[in-house]
């Protein structure tokens, strides 16, 4: 613990050192080991604004919203700060900013929208429709092999909730100590606040889901770079292969018609033309797309 604690010192130390940088501090047994990556320049509202977030989520207040009134941009704002010092959305200036965070809504777009049924107009400016997984009864989501480290709480269900919904014990266990909230003992926490439900999204994506992989937002903004057997498994830097940190074979590796990707892709392209963000600026189709990847983890070790 210790150790961890003089790593994290150290890291932000150098932070405070570098111009345009940030040290992410990583305790290897009594070793620490620092990676500098360029960061944060300006602050995402320097270039996305409230009009912005209205234009890419026009539908979500409609009355057959069932998150009606509850998100909102103040809340993304809010809750993006503590991890803008981080890159989020603040690295490399701002046009790959604007498109990472384009990217990041994506994601909690197409998870979170109500356009594939009755909703009228475009289906892809139904995003923020949802705040929790509607058919919440259907299981718990407990998984007993965590009953030592992430014992599940009596009567408490673990189903989908947030910007990028989380389920499983474990998760909500994870995600609670990482923002300081008790979210094994009371994770409707997320349903009921909305910047909490933003900020449970970008930890989401700005954590790796085990050591020595990347993050969504590694892959996305280049701090990662493919090794031999990355480039074998087809995986390189871009959006596809955040679908693949995020969700793994669930998505990844299942060919071109995969529904569930070609949403996040439309999705995607969506929210950079409404931002004035060309479609070549996307980058070609093996960027985009994860359908030939082989998935950093097997499904038996991802989750929804």
């Amino acid at each position: 613990m210790e150790n961890q604690r003089y790593c994290a010192l150290l890291a932000m130390g150098l932070t405070l050192m570098l111009v345009n940088s940030v040290a992410v501090g990583q305790c290897m047994g009594n070793h620490c080991r620092i990676s500098i990556h360029k960061c944060c320049s300006g602050a995402i509202s320097d270039y996305f604004q409230t009009n912005q977030f209205e234009n890419l989520f026009s539908k979500r207040n409609s009355p057959v919203a069932h998150a009606l009134g509850f998100w909102d941009y103040h809340s993304f704002i809010t809750a993006s700060d503590e991890y803008q010092p981080y890159g989020f959305g603040t690295t490399d200036g701002n046009f790959l900013g604007l498109k990472e965070v384009a990217a990041f809504l994506a994601h909690v777009g197409s998870k979170t929208s109500c356009g594939y049924e009755a909703a009228a107009g475009d289906p892809l400016a139904w995003g923020l429709c949802y705040n929790k997984e509607i058919n919440s009864a259907s299981s718990s989501y407990c998984d007993e092999n965590y009953k030592h480290t992430y014992p599940c709480t009596p009567g408490v269900a673990y189903y989908g909730r947030g910007a990028l919904p989380i389920y499983w014990n474990y998760n909500y266990g994870e995600a609670g100590k990482a923002l300081k909230v008790d979210l094994l003992n009371q994770p409707e926490y997320i349903e009921q606040n909305a910047t909490l439900a933003f900020q449970v999204a970008i930890w989401r994506w700005m954590t790796p889901v085990k050591e020595h992989q990347p993050s969504a937002h590694d892959v996305f903004v280049g701090n990662w770079k493919p090794t031999e057997s990355d480039t074998l498994a087809k995986r390189v830097p871009g959006f596809g292969t955040t679908m693949n940190v995020l969700y793994g074979d669930l998505v990844c590796g299942q060919g071109h018609e995969n529904e569930a990707m070609n949403n996040m892709i439309s999705h995607y392209l969506y929210y950079l033309r409404r931002l004035g963000v060309a479609r070549e600026e996307a980058g070609p189709h093996e960027v985009l797309s994860c359908a030939e990847q082989v998935a950093f983890n097997p499904s038996s070790s991802s989750s929804p």
